[in-house]
């Protein structure tokens, strides 16, 4: 144990490490759709590393039933009540490289979408919640903290603690991590009375009124024993109304027991000299296999362009927080920068009509992959120049720490966990790891554009210089994990 730790614990008076449940509907590699999966994937082996005993539980999902279901050993079952029906409970657990996960059964639930939309999500997530609660007693694992994570597992600090408070594990601190504030699970209080029977005396705005609904994460957020967010940043941006998509209040409120922790990447998944997805492996000090993956990216994709053409890429979904209508704004006057464009997602529609016409007017120059591609993401990441990424806002960003790690330079606006991640190139001292722009303005896009371009077009030295930069940055999940063991500590 970490001298530090020790302390912290003798000031708390403990003589253990505290022992961690983290709840979430999603969880790297058996079940993902975005960065939240990475994060309670990684965060627990991380943690291990430290001494702490980190365990996850989450949703028995059909995608992990599919791949994994010879490797699950069935614990115990139980019935939940869920509105008028009785719902069967299935504990089931996943040892998986090391990491102990409990997997919530129901097929009602879980065996089709990991998100269903709607109010089918909103009871999904219902029924993980209660499912979560009463199966804790049973583990044959007794968690100080339970680690809640968006607004799909925020109902449970507050049911610990006004429906669970006489158990022996309504005394569990929790700890609530926003990962995204704009996804809120909003429903009317009557969804709440019904499937969780949360009393009506908590339909207020004290509690878990917003703008006439009632919010899971609104719930989280006053009833959790501390908060954070993926960057120190965001976790400021959120207390601002621009930001705080009218939780600004709360936050502002809790804001000496809200915290930002910048979110990490798996060094060995996300590393050039040993990924086997890439066609020619490189590190900072052998770059040479970087142009190789850039021509056979090229030639794989339809860019018939001159090797030496700056390539820049999008790994993205195709929305406005993702500022896309940025890029739909100037697309066209960049690419008379005589660029290359590659483009790896899916989103709204007319986003995706929009690129699928961006290629048609600039054949060879622009491609668009409308969908998602794990060894093609890794091939972009390893192949493209420039990483570019306008958001509204960004919570944390993992894909700008990955095409660094890559050598791939980000170009992004100074928002959240992108602000804090990214050090924008100093050209009087040669410092930086890649470009940015304040204002979300798109014709202030096209200039971190046009500026990134020129370098890398006239200032060969300067460029590998930033490439080295970046690829030296440590974005490991270990940096995240002791920040994270200091905050279980402290709530202990």
């Amino acid at each position: 144990m970490k001298r530090e730790f020790q302390q912290l614990l003798l000031d708390k008076g403990w003589d253990r490490l505290p022992r961690v449940l983290i709840a979430s509907a999603e969880c790297a590699p058996i079940s993902k759709t975005g960065g939240l999966a990475d994060v309670v994937g990684t965060l627990p082996k991380s943690l291990a590393d430290l001494g702490i005993d980190a365990r996850v539980i989450t949703p028995y999902h059909r995608c992990v039933k599919d791949k994994y279901h010879d490797q699950v050993e069935h614990m115990f079952s139980f019935s939940v009540d869920q509105g008028w029906r009785s719902q069967y409970v299935g504990i089931e657990r996943l040892v998986l490289d090391g990491l102990t996960i409990y997997l919530v059964d129901n097929e009602y639930y879980f065996g089709d979408k990991i998100y269903r939309g709607g109010i089918p999500e909103g009871e999904q997530y219902a029924f993980f919640t209660r499912a979560v609660l009463d199966a804790i007693p049973n583990l044959g694992f007794f968690p100080d903290v339970l680690h809640c994570n968006d607004w799909h597992t925020a109902m449970l600090p507050m049911l610990l603690r006004t429906q669970y408070g006489y158990f022996e594990h309504g005394r569990m601190k929790t700890l609530l991590t926003i990962h995204n504030i704009a996804y809120q699970g909003k429903f009317g209080f009557e969804f709440f009375r019904d499937l969780l029977r949360v009393e009506d005396r908590y339909f207020t705005p004290e509690f878990m009124e917003i703008n006439g609904c009632a919010a899971f994460l609104k719930a989280g957020c006053v009833f959790a024993d501390r908060l954070n967010t993926v960057s120190p940043s965001y976790a400021n941006e959120i207390c601002d109304p621009f930001y705080g998509e009218g939780l600004e209040g709360i936050l502002s409120a809790r804001r000496h027991q809200l915290s930002g922790i910048l979110n990490g990447i798996d060094k060995k998944v996300f590393n050039p000299h040993s990924d086997p997805l890439i066609p020619k492996r490189f590190d900072k000090g052998h770059l040479r296999g970087k142009q190789a993956c850039k021509e056979s990216l090229m030639f794989d994709m339809g860019l018939q362009a001159d090797p030496g053409t700056p390539l820049i890429a999008m790994v993205t979904r195709m929305t406005k927080q993702k500022g896309f209508d940025l890029v739909e704004r100037v697309l066209d006057e960049m690419m008379g920068f005589d660029i290359c464009f590659l483009l790896l997602g899916s989103g709204d529609k007319t986003y995706e009509k929009f690129m699928r016409d961006a290629e048609n007017r600039h054949r060879g120059r622009i491609c668009s992959y409308i969908g998602y591609n794990e060894e093609l993401s890794h091939r972009i990441y390893a192949g493209a120049d420039m990483l570019l990424m306008p958001s509204l806002f960004e919570p944390c960003g993992l894909s700008q720490m990955i095409a660094m790690r890559y050598g791939t330079l980000p170009i992004v606006r100074e928002t959240g966990g992108l602000k804090d991640s990214v050090i924008p190139y100093n050209q009087y001292t040669g410092e930086g790891t890649g470009f940015s722009f304040a204002n979300y303005n798109a014709h202030e896009m096209k200039r971190a554009v046009e500026c990134a371009v020129g370098l890398y077009r006239d200032y060969h030295d300067i460029w590998e210089g930033l490439m080295r930069n970046a690829m030296g940055m440590d974005f490991g999940f270990e940096r995240s994990a002791e920040e994270y063991a200091r905050l279980y500590i402290d709530l202990l």
